[in-house]
């Protein structure tokens, strides 16, 4: 798993509801990918490269969290290369819901 080989500990779990817990934590439809997850604080929708999240822990902006809508081939966990995982359109899940893109 691309987090965990990046040194993130990760707990799993199903959730039948996880659209509805999605939405919970600040991320719309729009946004929306196969998995969700918390980090410090932070939503993290899809696959987002770790280079991202690590980013986003290090300048603490005022959002919802980040999201890598839908499931690109080339993402992290999903194929492709460092290279490609760098150029993903990440965006910013502002507390409204707005998406903004995401540097990194």
């Amino acid at each position: 798993m691309h987090l965990r080989s990046n040194g993130a500990d990760v707990e799993m779990s199903e959730d039948a509801g996880r659209a509805v817990f999605r939405r919970s934590v600040g991320i719309p439809d729009s946004a929306a990918s196969c998995h969700t997850g918390i980090v410090e604080g932070y939503a993290v929708e899809g696959h987002v490269p770790a280079s991202a999240i690590a980013r986003l822990l290090a300048d603490r902006p005022d959002v919802a969290g980040l999201a890598l809508a839908g499931m690109p081939v080339d993402s992290p966990g999903m194929g492709g290369a460092l290279e490609d995982w760098a150029a993903q359109p990440v965006v910013a899940v502002g507390l409204a819901g707005e998406l903004t893109p995401f540097e990194f």
